[in-house]
């Protein structure tokens, strides 16, 4: 079976199609029981995948996945426990999986730098980042049993030395800086994971400036713009590229 990605008003070029065993890609999405991760279900169950919808809270994620028509697994990536049990939730239900979208993420203290705490620091590293390292970890084996196993780091633009010190650019009005400081260590990892993962396709995506929660809802795309990155990297086929950190126009370099 191939699964053809619909693409919304965007001007990604990459591979649009995932050949997939047994006629179905399962995929898991972190903190996606609203937003980007939401939105990533929604279009992703809407290419065929089987989507396990990943969530702390267990009534908004319920809520969630039956509305979209994912299966709701329980699991607080700041939480050992809670990883682990979700792992061997979907090792008994599922037996596998084929995608892994590391998207839960939380942004932190913004402004003023100078009020910061290591408290402050701990708590957005842990979601932003030794989440990330939880999950991959802990979902690896069942990773390893698809054919084409790929893992999906929701980063971002702030975390980009390039884009924040270009005038041009809004990363660069934007003084957020664990959140910033995280996703700069995400990318980081993600390049280390795609070296040292051999038969995993890790790749980064930057959702761009989009309208959710996280920011208020003062973005200026939608959260459907904001997916099509990680909707491309997740319908990719067998065989695409490793390492590489993508936004909705394309790779960005690692800058």
């Amino acid at each position: 079976m191939v699964l053809v990605f619909p693409p919304s008003k965007r001007p990604w070029s990459g591979s649009l199609v995932k050949a997939t065993i047994e006629g179905m890609t399962i995929t898991f999405i972190t903190g996606a029981n609203k937003g980007i991760g939401r939105e990533t279900a929604r279009r992703l169950i809407a290419c065929g995948h089987t989507v396990l919808l990943g969530a702390r809270d267990r009534e908004r994620g319920e809520e969630a996945a039956a509305a979209l028509g994912a299966r709701f697994v329980p699991v607080d990536v700041t939480d050992d426990a809670s990883v682990a049990a979700a792992a061997a939730d979907v090792a008994e239900h599922e037996g596998r999986i084929d995608v892994l979208i590391n998207n839960a993420g939380v942004q932190g203290p913004f402004g003023d730098p100078g009020d910061l705490t290591a408290a402050d620091a701990r708590a957005v590293l842990d979601v932003n980042v030794i989440g990330v390292v939880r999950t991959t970890t802990a979902f690896l084996p069942l990773l390893r049993r698809s054919d084409d196993p790929v893992i999906i780091n929701v980063s971002s633009g702030m975390g980009s030395l390039a884009f924040t010190h270009d005038p041009g650019r809004s990363e660069s009005h934007v003084v957020v800086p664990l959140y910033a400081s995280s996703k700069a260590a995400l990318t980081m990892l993600t390049t280390q994971y795609a070296k040292g993962l051999k038969g995993i396709r890790v790749n980064a995506a930057d959702p761009g400036y989009t309208a959710t929660d996280i920011n208020g809802h003062s973005g200026s795309q939608t959260v459907t713009e904001g997916t099509d990155a990680i909707v491309a990297l997740a319908t990719e086929g067998p065989g695409a590229g490793t390492g590489r950190f993508i936004d909705r126009h394309g790779e960005i370099a690692w800058s």
